[in-house]
This record gives C-alpha cells, sequence and structure tokens, in this order.
C-alpha cells in the first residue's frame, strides 16, 4: 500500500536520539533503540496492509547506513554516492536494488533518504496500474526526494513508457479531452530520486533498466553475519539470547536475515512460553525443530522434495511437473519457494532430463539409495518385476 513519509536528519534529532539511547542503555555505540531508530509521526501513523508485519519491519529495519551488516561492498559505494550528493548538493542519481528476497532492498532503500535528510514516496509496481495512478507521485515529489517503486519489474509498459521522461527529463506530458477537443499539457517536475528494487531484474525491460543510473545487487549474508543481525534484533525485542543460540538460528536461515528475523520471533515466542523467556541453544534447538527446520536449513516441504525424487523416482531424472504431482502442489510452487535453495546448495541438480538427487541430499537424508536395475539390452539379465516398484 502506497504512503509517504517524511524523514528529516538535523542537528536536534540526532541530539535527542543520543540522549534517549544513552539514558536507556540499550544501544550502545549503534544509535539504535528499542524500534531501530527515530520515525516520524507521519511513517508511524501510515501503515501497509498487514499493521502487525509493517510494525515489526520498522522496529528490526536499520535507520542509518552506520547499522547495516552485511553487504559491504554495496554500502560501501552507496556511501560514496551519499557523500558526493551531499557535497554536490543536487539530487540522487536513478538506484536500482537488485537479489532475492528478504535481502535487505527495502532496507537500504529508506536508509538513503534518511541519510540524505529528504522526503520519501513509497509504493509497489503492482498498484501502478495506469500512467494515473503514478502521476500524483510525480507531481508531489520535491527537490531531490525519493520515489521508492517496489518490485518495479510488474510495472504495466504503459506506466513504464510513462515514467521515461519524468526518469530522464523531470516532465510528464499530460492529455485532457478527447477527441478533437484534446490537449496535450507538459509539465515540469521537481528532480527527484527514483529507488526500484526487484527480485526479477531480467524481467526489467533495456530502456527502463539503462535509465538506473546506479545498480546494486544484493548477495545472500554469511551464517557470522546473520548471528550478528539476530543479536542485535533480539536487543531491539528486549529478549536475552545466548551467543550460539544466535549462531544456531544463523545456521538455519538460508543467509536470508528476513528467515532470520522469523526464526528469531518465533524462537521468541518458544521461549516466552517454555523456556522464561530467555533463548538458549537448546530451546532454540527445541524451536526449530517444532517447526521442522533441520540443521541445514532444510523445511518439512524441502524434505519431502528430496525424498520423492529418491523413493518414487530412484534419485531421478524426474521432471517437475511429475514431482508437482506426486506432491500434490503446483510446479511453480516448486519452481520459486522450493527447488532455489536446494539448488544453490548442491542438493539436487537441473538436467535436460529434469531434477536428479545428488550425493549430499542422500546423505544428509541419511536414506541409503538402491542400485539402479541394469537395462536388459546391455546382455545382463532381466531384473526382476518386484524391483520396479
Amino acid at each position: 500500500m502506497a504512503r509517504k513519509t517524511t524523514i528529516r536528519n538535523d542537528e536536534a534529532d540526532s541530539d535527542e536520539l543520543k540522549d534517549s539511547t544513552s539514558s536507556d542503555g540499550s544501544a550502545s555505540g549503534s544509535g539504535l533503540g528499542r524500534g531501530g531508530g527515530r520515525r516520524s509521526s507521519d511513517e508511524e501513523g501510515s501503515e501497509g496492509n498487514n499493521p502487525e508485519q509493517q510494525r515489526y519491519d520498522d522496529e528490526l529495519r536499520p535507520s542509518r547506513l552506520e547499522d547495516v551488516v552485511g553487504q559491504k561492498a554495496v554500502v560501501e559505494r552507496l556511501r560514496i554516492l551519499l557523500e558526493a550528493t551531499k557535497r554536490r548538493k543536487e539530487p540522487l542519481g536513478h538506484l536500482l536494488l537488485d537479489g532475492p528476497p528478504g535481502l535487505g532492498k527495502t532496507t537500504l532503500a529508506t536508509v538513503v533518504p534518511r541519510e540524505l535528510g529528504t522526503e520519501m514516496q513509497i509504493t509497489a509496481g503492482p498498484s501502478l496500474g495506469a500512467p494515473k495512478d503514478l502521476l500524483p507521485y510525480l507531481t508531489n515529489a520535491s527537490y531531490g526526494s525519493v520515489l521508492f517503486i517496489d518490485e518495479i519489474h510488474r510495472m504495466p509498459p504503459a506506466v513504464e513508457e510513462f515514467i521515461y521522461p519524468a526518469m530522464e527529463d523531470f516532465r510528464v506530458d499530460i492529455t485532457l479531452g478527447d477527441g478533437l477537443n484534446a490537449r496535450t499539457i507538459n509539465m515540469k517536475l521537481q528532480p527527484f530520486t527514483v529507488i526500484g528494487a526487484t527480485t526479477r531484474s531480467g524481467m526489467l525491460t533495456a530502456p527502463l533498466r539503462d535509465r538506473f543510473v546506479n545498480r546494486e545487487h544484493l548477495d545472500f549474508y554469511t551464517d557470522e553475519e546473520l548471528s550478528i543481525i539476530v543479536t542485535r534484533n533480539a536487543g531491539k525485542l528486549r529478549t536475552e539470547i545466548a551467543p550460539e543460540a544466535a549462531q544456531e538460528i544463523s545456521v538455519r536461515s538460508r543467509g536470508t536475515p528476513r528467515k532470520a528475523n522469523n526464526w528469531l520471533r518465533w524462537t521468541r515466542d518458544f521461549a516466552d512460553v517454555r523456556a522464561n523467556g530467555k533463548i538458549t541453544l537448546e530451546v532454540a534447538r527445541a524451536a526449530l525443530k517444532m517447526k521442522g527446520v533441520d540443521d541445514a536449513g532444510l523445511e518439512e516441504q524441502d524434505r519431502k522434495y528430496l525424498e520423492t525424487i529418491l523413493r518414487v523416482f530412484g534419485g531421478g531424472p524426474a521432471g517437475v511437473q511429475a514431482l508437482g504431482h506426486t506432491m500434490n502442489i503446483p510446479a511453480d510452487t516448486l519452481e520459486d519457494e522450493v527447488e532455489p535453495f536446494l539448488l544453490r546448495e548442491g542438493f539436487i541438480q537441473r538436467t535436460p532430463r529434469g531434477r536428479m538427487i545428488t550425493a549430499k541430499a542422500i546423505a544428509h537424508l541419511g536414506i541409503s539409495q538402491k542400485p539402479k536395475p541394469k537395462s536388459p539390452r546391455s546382455g545382463e539379465e532381466s531384473p526382476d518385476q518386484r524391483e520396479l516398484f
């Protein structure tokens, strides 16, 4: 859901933030309190489709560039861009952030206007069904402000064409009336910055992609970086967590901060009910075991996928459609949710003939694989009928 946020970056706010953190004692050095930073009344009052999820995200999301953990190369390049923009006192060049879900694209997009002390408008590609939906954001943009478009690859072609002159020449052409009485008005816009976030940069058209002066790709996090994030966010949630418990959660989070925060939140609920609120290594393991998450980060559906290839298809190759029908799960769900992590970790292989399980997956499952019967064409004796089923 679209919303507009005004973010200020004056000295009074920073002094007040330092006083509050020093008296609270919960965020020494990093400038982070329980809410992860100071938010304006506009931002607190404008909630998304899910108010609880929006409150939770804002609570754990870093508010300054110095508070961002991981993505060191990206953060360093952004720091240079922001410093150059401040010195020249001109708007930041358009920025495109791409990468898998949950790696912090929205976080970096919200940090940029905080560092520049400018306004920010937030919308999403699917909500911009026609150029008229984008027009209010363009006309309300102030000098140097930021327009953040999430899932920008899902914008319709008509909206893409409409935003081209706005990004390049900071103008829009508005048509009034119909037929012979129609007339076009050329409206000048204040120079502003478009920040786009996408999980599928390949779906962006070349003209739109080339209009982003700066482009950054976000990669997965290391276990050490996730452990720092889990420990810091546990402090924001006022939950005591042992270092080895934070490491255990990070190992099972698939290199994704969003997944780590979700497991942290579940572990905190488990600890509040069954362990007096303290997250120890034993508590973390018990909580994640109840969720069906093993020590490699595989969940129940992932293990069921591997076991289906192994037991039903003899280790593969198996087509995704056949797997979907066997598991009673849509094939696109398997391709989008299950297979990416299994491919990245080397548990399966995608071949022209279909999916094949690897030795690493068999060892992880702890299942002995029976050798496939030899073909009669090789001169060997035909296999027994019972071996085929």
